[in-house]
Protein backbone atom coordinates (compact mmCIF):
# COMPACT_ATOMS: atom_id res chain seq x y z
CA UNK A 1 0.00 0.00 0.00
CA UNK A 2 7.28 6.30 -3.14
CA UNK A 3 7.30 8.46 -5.72
CA UNK A 4 10.82 10.24 -6.39
CA UNK A 5 10.16 13.37 -7.83
CA UNK A 6 6.13 13.12 -8.31
CA UNK A 7 3.83 13.83 -5.93
CA UNK A 8 0.63 10.73 -5.36
CA UNK A 9 -0.20 9.04 -2.59
CA UNK A 10 0.56 5.32 -1.42
CA UNK A 11 -1.82 2.96 0.94
CA UNK A 12 -2.06 0.91 0.55
CA UNK A 13 -0.24 3.13 -1.43
CA UNK A 14 0.66 3.61 -4.86
CA UNK A 15 3.15 4.27 -7.62
CA UNK A 16 2.81 3.62 -11.37
CA UNK A 17 4.80 -0.12 -11.16
CA UNK A 18 1.61 -0.10 -8.38
CA UNK A 19 -1.11 8.46 20.97
CA UNK A 20 2.85 10.25 27.36
CA UNK A 21 4.87 6.88 25.86
CA UNK A 22 4.74 4.39 29.31
CA UNK A 23 7.28 2.34 29.74
CA UNK A 24 9.36 3.19 26.56
CA UNK A 25 6.77 1.09 24.52
CA UNK A 26 6.66 2.07 20.95
CA UNK A 27 4.11 -0.11 19.53
CA UNK A 28 -0.03 0.19 18.14
CA UNK A 29 -2.58 -1.85 19.57
CA UNK A 30 -5.90 -1.71 18.59
CA UNK A 31 -9.05 -0.53 20.72
CA UNK A 32 -12.96 -1.53 19.82
CA UNK A 33 -14.32 -2.08 16.11
CA UNK A 34 -15.40 1.32 14.86
CA UNK A 35 -16.98 0.53 12.04
CA UNK A 36 -18.34 -1.77 9.03
CA UNK A 37 -15.94 -1.93 6.48
CA UNK A 38 -13.77 -4.05 3.85
CA UNK A 39 -12.00 -7.40 4.67
CA UNK A 40 -9.89 -9.66 3.87
CA UNK A 41 -7.40 -10.25 0.86
CA UNK A 42 -5.25 -13.61 -0.28
CA UNK A 43 -1.23 -12.45 0.16
CA UNK A 44 -0.30 -11.37 -2.90
CA UNK A 45 2.61 -9.49 -3.68
CA UNK A 46 1.04 -6.65 -5.81
CA UNK A 47 2.63 -6.15 -9.37
CA UNK A 48 5.06 -3.12 -9.95
CA UNK A 49 5.12 -0.48 -12.68
CA UNK A 50 6.95 2.78 -13.27
CA UNK A 51 6.49 5.55 -10.76
CA UNK A 52 4.03 8.88 -12.19
CA UNK A 53 1.83 10.19 -10.07
CA UNK A 54 0.91 13.82 -9.24
CA UNK A 55 3.15 15.26 -6.03
CA UNK A 56 1.99 17.39 -3.23
CA UNK A 57 3.91 20.13 -1.36
CA UNK A 58 5.74 17.44 -0.01
CA UNK A 59 2.77 15.22 0.76
CA UNK A 60 2.80 11.57 -0.62
CA UNK A 61 -0.65 10.22 -1.49
CA UNK A 62 -0.73 6.24 -0.28
CA UNK A 63 -2.02 5.06 -3.62
CA UNK A 64 0.65 2.24 -4.17
CA UNK A 65 -1.47 -0.92 -4.19
CA UNK A 66 -4.34 0.50 -6.06
CA UNK A 67 -1.93 1.20 -8.90
CA UNK A 68 -0.68 -2.16 -8.77
CA UNK A 69 -4.00 -3.26 -8.70
CA UNK A 70 -4.67 -1.07 -11.90
CA UNK A 71 -2.23 -2.58 -14.10
CA UNK A 72 -3.50 -6.06 -13.12
CA UNK A 73 -5.06 -6.07 -16.30
CA UNK A 74 -8.46 -6.40 -17.19
CA UNK A 75 -11.71 -4.13 -17.01
CA UNK A 76 -12.61 -5.22 -13.17
CA UNK A 77 -15.03 -8.06 -14.12
CA UNK A 78 -15.63 -12.14 -15.29
CA UNK A 79 11.11 -7.42 -0.03
CA UNK A 80 12.29 -6.23 2.83
CA UNK A 81 11.93 -2.13 2.78
CA UNK A 82 11.14 0.56 5.40
CA UNK A 83 12.70 3.90 5.37
CA UNK A 84 15.71 2.52 7.98
CA UNK A 85 15.38 5.29 10.15
CA UNK A 86 16.76 5.30 13.81
CA UNK A 87 14.27 4.67 16.63
CA UNK A 88 13.37 3.60 19.45
CA UNK A 89 13.65 -0.74 19.78
CA UNK A 90 10.43 -2.18 21.37
CA UNK A 91 10.77 -4.10 24.83
CA UNK A 92 9.26 -6.60 26.55
CA UNK A 93 6.38 -4.61 27.83
CA UNK A 94 5.42 -3.64 24.11
CA UNK A 95 1.91 -5.41 24.22
CA UNK A 96 1.40 -4.04 27.82
CA UNK A 97 -1.79 -1.44 28.61
CA UNK A 98 -0.12 2.21 29.03
CA UNK A 99 -2.95 2.90 31.22
CA UNK A 100 -3.83 6.38 28.88
CA UNK A 101 -7.06 6.40 27.78
CA UNK A 102 -7.84 6.17 24.27
CA UNK A 103 -8.96 8.85 22.43
CA UNK A 104 -12.96 9.70 22.38
CA UNK A 105 -13.20 12.21 19.90
CA UNK A 106 -14.18 12.14 16.30
CA UNK A 107 -13.39 14.67 13.48
CA UNK A 108 -16.30 13.21 11.36
CA UNK A 109 -15.78 9.61 10.69
CA UNK A 110 -12.12 10.50 12.07
CA UNK A 111 -10.62 9.75 15.80
CA UNK A 112 -9.37 13.15 16.55
CA UNK A 113 -7.90 14.76 20.66
CA UNK A 114 -4.64 12.64 20.49
CA UNK A 115 -2.20 13.20 23.44
CA UNK A 116 0.10 15.75 22.62
CA UNK A 117 3.35 13.45 23.28
CA UNK A 118 4.65 10.61 21.82
CA UNK A 119 1.72 8.14 22.07
CA UNK A 120 -0.71 10.51 20.87
CA UNK A 121 1.75 11.19 17.95
CA UNK A 122 2.07 7.25 16.79
CA UNK A 123 -2.02 6.75 17.53
CA UNK A 124 -2.55 9.96 15.12
CA UNK A 125 -0.29 8.35 12.35
CA UNK A 126 -2.15 5.37 12.53
CA UNK A 127 -5.35 6.33 12.35
CA UNK A 128 -4.65 8.72 9.38
CA UNK A 129 -2.64 5.68 7.46
CA UNK A 130 -6.22 3.90 8.00
CA UNK A 131 -8.42 6.59 6.34
CA UNK A 132 -6.16 7.88 3.66
CA UNK A 133 -5.74 4.20 2.62
CA UNK A 134 -9.86 3.14 2.95
CA UNK A 135 -12.49 2.85 -0.18
CA UNK A 136 -13.83 6.86 0.89
CA UNK A 137 -10.63 8.32 -0.56
CA UNK A 138 -12.11 6.87 -4.17
CA UNK A 139 -14.99 9.26 -3.82
CA UNK A 140 -14.29 13.12 -4.63
CA UNK A 141 -16.55 13.92 -1.55
CA UNK A 142 -15.50 11.79 0.75
CA UNK A 143 -11.79 12.55 0.06
CA UNK A 144 -11.75 15.74 0.79
CA UNK A 145 -13.80 15.53 4.21
CA UNK A 146 -10.78 12.88 4.90
CA UNK A 147 -7.96 15.15 3.91
CA UNK A 148 -9.00 18.33 5.67
CA UNK A 149 -9.81 16.04 8.82
CA UNK A 150 -5.98 14.76 8.21
CA UNK A 151 -3.89 17.65 7.15
CA UNK A 152 -2.76 20.69 8.01
CA UNK A 153 -4.41 23.38 6.73
CA UNK A 154 -1.53 24.96 4.75
CA UNK A 155 -1.21 21.77 2.40
CA UNK A 156 -4.75 20.73 2.03
CA UNK A 157 -6.03 22.78 -1.34
CA UNK A 158 -3.03 21.98 -3.28
CA UNK A 159 -3.17 18.81 -2.05
CA UNK A 160 -6.92 18.18 -3.16
CA UNK A 161 -5.98 19.34 -6.84
CA UNK A 162 -3.46 17.15 -7.07
CA UNK A 163 -5.60 14.01 -5.70
CA UNK A 164 -8.59 15.11 -7.98
CA UNK A 165 -5.52 14.44 -10.98
CA UNK A 166 -4.45 11.26 -9.37
CA UNK A 167 -7.90 9.87 -9.19
CA UNK A 168 -8.80 10.63 -12.74
CA UNK A 169 -12.16 9.31 -14.51
CA UNK A 170 -9.69 7.20 -16.68
CA UNK A 171 -7.65 5.98 -13.62
CA UNK A 172 -10.92 4.86 -11.76
CA UNK A 173 -12.31 3.06 -15.09
CA UNK A 174 -9.12 1.31 -15.08
CA UNK A 175 -9.51 -0.25 -11.36
CA UNK A 176 -12.77 -1.00 -12.13
CA UNK A 177 -15.18 1.88 -11.05
CA UNK A 178 -16.52 3.96 -12.47
CA UNK A 179 -16.68 7.68 -12.52
CA UNK A 180 -17.77 8.14 -8.61
CA UNK A 181 -15.81 5.37 -7.49
CA UNK A 182 -18.40 3.42 -7.43
CA UNK A 183 -18.07 -0.37 -8.10
CA UNK A 184 -20.50 -2.50 -10.37
CA UNK A 185 -23.23 -4.00 -9.81
CA UNK A 186 -22.05 -7.82 -8.20
CA UNK A 187 -18.76 -6.52 -7.28
CA UNK A 188 -17.79 -4.96 -3.54
CA UNK A 189 -14.79 -2.64 -3.80
CA UNK A 190 -12.30 -3.34 -1.28
CA UNK A 191 -9.63 -0.66 0.28
CA UNK A 192 -7.80 -0.98 3.79
CA UNK A 193 -5.02 -0.15 5.52
CA UNK A 194 -4.27 -1.94 8.30
CA UNK A 195 -1.62 -1.48 10.91
CA UNK A 196 0.90 -3.59 12.18
CA UNK A 197 3.43 -1.52 14.57
CA UNK A 198 4.71 2.24 14.95
CA UNK A 199 7.82 3.63 16.06
CA UNK A 200 8.60 7.08 16.78
CA UNK A 201 11.67 8.34 14.55
CA UNK A 202 11.61 12.33 16.26
CA UNK A 203 9.39 14.03 18.56
CA UNK A 204 10.16 17.75 19.77
CA UNK A 205 6.98 18.83 21.34
CA UNK A 206 4.97 20.18 18.43
CA UNK A 207 6.53 18.09 15.83
CA UNK A 208 7.15 14.49 15.54
CA UNK A 209 7.88 12.03 12.93
CA UNK A 210 6.84 8.59 12.97
CA UNK A 211 6.62 5.36 11.25
CA UNK A 212 3.63 3.02 10.46
CA UNK A 213 4.42 -0.27 9.46
CA UNK A 214 1.56 -1.90 7.37
CA UNK A 215 -0.63 -4.42 5.42
CA UNK A 216 -3.03 -3.68 2.94
CA UNK A 217 -6.05 -4.77 1.03
CA UNK A 218 -7.22 -3.78 -2.22
CA UNK A 219 -9.66 -4.87 -5.45
CA UNK A 220 -12.69 -6.00 -6.35
CA UNK A 221 -14.54 -8.64 -5.00
CA UNK A 222 -17.46 -11.15 -6.34
CA UNK A 223 -17.75 -13.98 -8.93
CA UNK A 224 -16.97 -11.65 -12.02
CA UNK A 225 -13.75 -10.28 -10.84
CA UNK A 226 -10.54 -10.69 -12.65
CA UNK A 227 -8.97 -8.45 -10.33
CA UNK A 228 -9.46 -10.12 -7.12
CA UNK A 229 -8.29 -8.27 -3.39
CA UNK A 230 -4.59 -8.71 -2.53
CA UNK A 231 -2.64 -7.77 -0.15
CA UNK A 232 0.73 -5.67 0.14
CA UNK A 233 2.81 -4.41 2.86
CA UNK A 234 4.74 -0.89 3.17
CA UNK A 235 5.79 1.68 5.58
CA UNK A 236 4.06 4.60 5.76
CA UNK A 237 6.45 7.86 7.48
CA UNK A 238 4.53 10.86 8.56
CA UNK A 239 5.48 14.00 9.36
CA UNK A 240 3.03 15.46 12.48
CA UNK A 241 2.66 19.11 13.39
CA UNK A 242 0.48 19.67 16.97
CA UNK A 243 -2.12 22.36 14.97
CA UNK A 244 -5.15 23.78 16.88
CA UNK A 245 -4.52 20.79 19.35
CA UNK A 246 -4.66 18.19 18.05
CA UNK A 247 -2.05 16.58 15.13
CA UNK A 248 -2.18 17.06 11.53
CA UNK A 249 0.15 15.55 8.58
CA UNK A 250 2.25 18.32 7.01
CA UNK A 251 3.91 15.23 4.59
CA UNK A 252 4.33 11.26 4.20
CA UNK A 253 5.88 9.30 2.05
CA UNK A 254 5.91 5.36 1.47
CA UNK A 255 8.77 2.50 1.51
CA UNK A 256 7.54 -1.14 0.69
CA UNK A 257 8.40 -3.42 3.23
CA UNK A 258 9.47 -5.06 5.40
CA UNK A 259 6.99 -8.06 3.68
CA UNK A 260 7.03 -11.52 5.42
CA UNK A 261 7.21 -15.06 3.43
CA UNK A 262 3.47 -15.91 2.55
CA UNK A 263 1.67 -18.67 4.64
CA UNK A 264 0.21 -22.09 2.88
CA UNK A 265 -3.61 -20.33 3.82
CA UNK A 266 -5.80 -21.27 1.37
CA UNK A 267 -7.14 -18.87 -0.75
CA UNK A 268 -11.15 -17.75 -0.02
CA UNK A 269 -13.25 -17.60 -3.43
CA UNK A 270 -14.70 -14.38 -4.41
CA UNK A 271 -17.83 -15.02 -2.27
CA UNK A 272 -15.92 -15.38 1.42
CA UNK A 273 -13.76 -12.37 0.17
CA UNK A 274 -17.37 -10.26 -0.52
CA UNK A 275 -18.80 -11.38 2.50
CA UNK A 276 -15.77 -10.32 5.25
CA UNK A 277 -15.61 -7.07 3.78
CA UNK A 278 -19.30 -6.18 4.36
CA UNK A 279 -19.13 -8.83 7.77
CA UNK A 280 -15.43 -7.31 9.45
CA UNK A 281 -15.59 -3.37 10.42
CA UNK A 282 -12.22 -1.55 11.41
CA UNK A 283 -10.90 -0.12 14.41
CA UNK A 284 -9.65 2.95 16.14
CA UNK A 285 -5.96 2.91 16.97
CA UNK A 286 -4.22 3.50 20.41
CA UNK A 287 -1.12 3.06 23.37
Amino acid sequence: MSPDDERGYGGPGRTDDPYSTIGGTRQTRTRLPDSEGEGYGTARRPARASRSLVMVVGVVVLLFAAIAFANMGGDGRGGDGGSGKPGSTPDSSSTAATGTKPVTGKNGTIPSGFAHDEQGAQSAASNFAVALGSIEMFGADTRQTIVRATHDPAVVDNLLTDLAKAYSPGFLQNIGLDGNGTAPDGLTFVSRTVPVGTKVVEHTGDTATVEVWCTGLVGLAGPDSTKPVTASWFTVTEKLKWIGGDWKIESSSQSQGPTPVNGDNRASTADEIAGAVKGYGGFTYAR
